[in-house]
């Protein structure tokens, strides 16, 4: 009974700062140079910006919610900048209150702040991805309180100009970069995870989503957009023969219902046969891909721990999405993927898709979950700044940038940690990927630098000590996306 009550405690610890408030020391850094062939190959590398659940607030002030629903997107920034109604904060804690929110998302002064030090960390970015979240939790229901007359259409309009503002702000902010973006759980016109294919509301935000592309490329991406909230875009010039496929894998979530509440397959299915095809095209014609979607493939360690899944006495991990289709069809095409996107967690993390059987390549997928810039779970803000091989179209090398505090304001960004100097790898690639998670596997106790390193960045604040007991979860869910591997590795076995 001591051991069972020692293990429900650690359990409820980590949920607690998993969700939580505390305040957590800053991190320190190890200045150790970067290995030789990372710096060898700096010369042919181009940088880009990876964000994710960036998750903006426009109730943050309740005051000014009818002239942001009355102005055009273009006053946004000046109304949002103006002097803070008296009693904003009260009413805005009323409203987090009423909608059962449990913390805040991205606020003006926020969103701001971190465009400014993009600017600053990454000038020279060649292009941006935005893997999904771009509108704030409980919108919906924010929304409703301040405008209870309000219609549907009303309602979609406003949802639909919000995605515009972020979009727009993020390229003002580095106008020479193409800005390619997926919509996430919450961007959707009918409520969290509930989205209709074929809608009017994906027709008009597939306009704002590839209001930059040239023409050509607009047309092509409003087309599929409007579909599913999907496209292909070729990444820009000097990485050669290499395209982006953006999903919206809401679709393909556990959660997801269309707008009439009811459970609908179609638009899943649609998207991976849609998928399909341009890899397959891809693979013929020699293209090198980068997949990015929202919500990733395989377990939710994080939400198995949080609900007392003991998958070894017979129950279910919780899992992300309503099947394996996502990751069977990226495993099937590891000769052709390079690099897979994603963001959800809101945490940095990284997963290897192992080959599947009889795969034309044995080398399986690098997957990054990219951190967000949304403070709601106490994780302090923060953005990546990627170095890519340009010839191979490899993610080299990656530095996490964080904010010093969660309010943006006042606040100063700095680098959190380096990839190539926390774990000695000379890119993130499938290859690197497999080394790591195996010498992770091998170190039940997290005791390597590697692992030690993984722990204390996981969270952008360090929760190592808390996240620690968990390690072989965590562990296990970064390769085993299956209900059955993920069991065979947490609890023995053959491997698959």
């Amino acid at each position: 009974m001591k051991i069972r009550t020692a293990s429900l405690l650690l359990k409820f610890r980590f949920i607690a700062i998993l969700c939580c408030i505390a305040v957590a020391q800053p991190k320190s850094k190890a200045a150790t140079p970067k290995p030789a062939a990372a710096q060898a190959g700096a010369q042919k590398q181009v940088r880009a910006l990876f964000l994710s659940d960036i998750h903006f607030e426009p109730f943050h002030d309740p005051g000014k919610a009818q002239q942001l629903v009355a102005a055009p997107v273009s006053q946004w920034k000046t109304i949002l900048a103006s002097p803070a109604s008296y009693d904003a904060p009260a009413r805005f804690a009323s409203l987090q209150q009423i909608c059962h929110a449990r913390g805040e998302d991205a606020s003006f002064p926020l969103y701001e702040s971190s465009l400014q030090a993009i600017k600053t960390a990454v000038p020279d970015a060649k292009f941006i991805t935005v893997s999904g979240d771009l509108i704030s939790h409980s919108f919906n229901c924010k929304y409703k309180i301040l405008f209870p007359q309000s219609t549907h259409a009303e309602y979609k309009a406003f949802v639909e100009k919000t995605i515009e503002f972020v979009l727009a702000q993020l390229r003002a902010a580095l106008p020479a970069a193409p800005v390619y973006a997926a919509f996430g759980n919450n961007d959707a016109d009918c409520g969290d995870y509930t989205l209709n294919p074929n809608s009017d509301f994906l027709t008009q935000t597939g306009i704002s989503i590839s209001a930059s592309f040239p023409a050509a490329l607009q047309k092509e991406t409003e087309h599929t957009f409007s579909a599913g909230g999907y496209y292909s875009a070729p990444l820009p010039a000097p990485l050669e023969h290499t395209r982006l496929l953006v999903l919206d894998n809401v679709f393909m979530s556990k959660n997801y219902a269309m707008c009439s509440g009811k459970p609908d397959p179609s638009g899943a299915n649609a998207q991976i046969a849609w998928l399909k095809q341009q890899l397959a095209e891809a693979r013929e014609r020699k293209e090198k891909v980068w997949v990015m979607g929202h919500i990733p493939p395989g377990v939710d360690p994080y939400s198995t721990a949080r609900r007392f899944r003991n998958v070894c006495s017979g129950a279910e991990p919780e899992m992300f999405l309503s099947s394996d289709d996502l990751a069977n069809t990226l495993a099937e095409f590891g000769d052709v993927i390079q690099l897979a996107l994603f963001g959800h967690t809101h945490m940095d993390e990284m997963r290897y898709l192992k080959p599947a059987e009889g795969a034309a390549s044995s080398r399986g997928v690098a997957i990054k979950l990219i951190p967000s810039i949304s403070p709601v779970n106490g994780n302090t803000p923060s953005f990546t700044v990627a170095a890519i091989d340009a010839p191979s179209a490899t993610l080299a090398d990656y530095q996490v940038f964080a904010a010093s505090n969660l309010t943006g304001v006042n606040a100063s960004w700095k680098e959190e940690y380096d990839y190539a100097h926390a774990y000695r790898e000379p890119d993130f690639s499938a290859q690197s990927l497999a080394t790591l998670v195996k010498g992770f596997a091998a170190d039940s106790t997290a005791s390597t630098p590697a692992s030690d390193a993984y722990l204390r960045d996981y969270y952008v604040r360090d929760r190592s000590l808390e996240l620690r007991p968990f390690w072989p979860e965590y562990v296990c869910a970064m390769a085993d996306y299956s209900i059955e591997s993920y069991k065979s590795c947490r609890c023995g076995g053959p491997k698959p």
